[in-house]
């Protein structure tokens, strides 16, 4: 792999790194997105997937995979990547999100990462469930520690919901959480880019209790209070994202608890919602950050 020397900042070149096997139209406009304001900002922007090797990748890549080991062999090669692949590898995984943050002082919902085993276990009489009910009590979040959409993602009313949701997620690297009931069917996400919270939106379902809007949420502009920005932009700075998407939930008071945080979250829902494309964001805080490095 090549890198090309420096250049002006008129003609930068880049790569956008996508997943070969993400090709449905949901992610071919996100693409567009990207593409489009690269052009929007003189910015000359390749896209191949991770399958592909190009010759050179420019000046820099744009990651939106979550392919860690192609994203550390292009650090290595000496190309800057966005985001770096320490960042996605922490973001990926929502128990070692949470164990980066752990000892932060960020306000989170209580958590628990569940015992790992290396074969599809049966968690009935399992010693952890007396302990994780006392801590958390019901019902209880279930989450895969590696999922998007909130697909992965489910409420245990009682023990026998929660050892079927275990028994079915086994041997995946999963967590419990305290289910947060202010926050029932509600949330935010804050992008942020740059340490800037540059697009907001608040997510509501009638019939879930995830807001997610591939759960059926629905979505509407939101302008953040400055703790809620406050907390979205200091998780990124602790993950070490140039850009990310931040999920709080409200808690008490509506007081913010930070849910999760996404390295590459999708931008289309929240241009729809807000108007306002954060690929000309992101585009433009990697042209301002390779010039201030000359």
């Amino acid at each position: 792999m090549k890198r090309e020397g420096k250049r002006g900042i008129l003609n930068l070149k880049g790569t956008l790194i996508v997943n070969h096997g993400l090709q449905g139209e949901k992610y071919t406009e996100q693409t567009a997105l990207y593409t489009c304001a690269a052009h929007e900002l003189g910015i000359s922007l390749q896209v191949y997937t991770n399958a592909q090797r190009p010759e050179t990748y420019g000046d820099f890549v744009l990651f939106l995979d979550k392919d860690v080991i192609l994203a550390r062999t292009l650090e290595l090669a000496g190309i800057p990547v966005f985001n770096s692949a320490s960042s996605i590898a922490l973001c990926d995984d929502k128990a070692r999100t949470w164990l980066a943050l752990c000892q932060s002082g960020l306000p989170m919902p209580k958590t628990l990462v569940v015992p790992m085993t290396f074969f599809k276990t049966d968690w009935n009489d399992n010693p952890f469930l007396p302990y994780a009910e006392e801590e958390l009590g019901y019902p209880m979040v279930v989450k895969e520690a590696c999922g998007s959409f909130g697909w992965q993602v489910w409420l245990a009313k009682d023990r026998t919901e929660l050892v079927d949701r275990l028994n079915e997620t086994s041997p995946k690297r999963t967590l419990l959480q305290a289910f947060i009931a202010t926050s029932k069917g509600r949330d935010i996400r804050i992008n942020v880019v740059g340490g800037k919270a540059v697009a907001s939106m608040y997510r509501y379902s009638e019939i879930d209790f995830r807001a997610n809007l591939s759960s059926g949420g629905s979505m509407k502009p939101y302008t953040p209070t400055p703790e809620q920005e406050a907390l979205a932009i200091r998780a990124c700075e602790l993950l070490g994202l140039d850009f990310g998407g931040v999920d709080l939930l409200f808690g008490e008071n509506d007081s913010p608890l930070l849910c999760e945080v996404n390295s590459n979250a999708h931008i289309k829902n929240i241009l729809n919602c807000t108007g306002v494309n954060v690929a000309h964001h992101i585009l433009s805080h990697i042209k301002n950050t390779l010039e201030n490095k000359k």
